[in-house]
């Protein structure tokens, strides 16, 4: 049996919105909430062709960290795009589709999870004469 890390699989899947310019992009830590997805990450897109570029980018990414959606829903002339991988399920919808299924208020606690990755800060040699 393989033991996956959702929190892991979740955070590349946000980077990898974010390589298409997804915005706004929430992860959430629904493990206390649901019986369903340890955790749901929902991104925005502005057009159906860069939905379309957000889900392809995001399952290449994950598939070279070898883990492949069990499931997908919509797609065709749809507003949105959910892309299920077990403990970890993904949304990809449209402004008027977020604003319609309001998934951020589906839960009455999800954790919000940082997922960007941390610049690494440099500090300044002070040169002293």
């Amino acid at each position: 049996m393989v033991v996956r890390d959702y929190r892991k699989i979740a955070r590349e899947a946000a980077q990898a919105a974010s390589d298409k310019k997804a915005v706004p992009i929430v992860l959430f830590d629904i493990r206390q909430e649901s019986d369903v997805a340890d955790f749901m990450l929902v991104a925005g897109a502005q057009s159906f062709a860069q939905m379309i570029a957000i889900e392809d980018h995001v399952e290449t990414r994950l598939r070279e960290s070898g883990v492949s959606p069990l499931h997908r829903e919509g797609r065709a002339k749809d507003r949105w795009l959910a892309l299920d991988y077990g403990g970890f399920v993904m949304h990809i919808l449209l402004p008027e589709a977020r604003e319609f299924y309001r998934l951020e208020q589906m839960w009455e606690h999800p954790k919000v999870v940082k997922w960007e990755k941390r610049k690494s800060v440099r500090k300044k040699r002070i040169n002293r004469a």
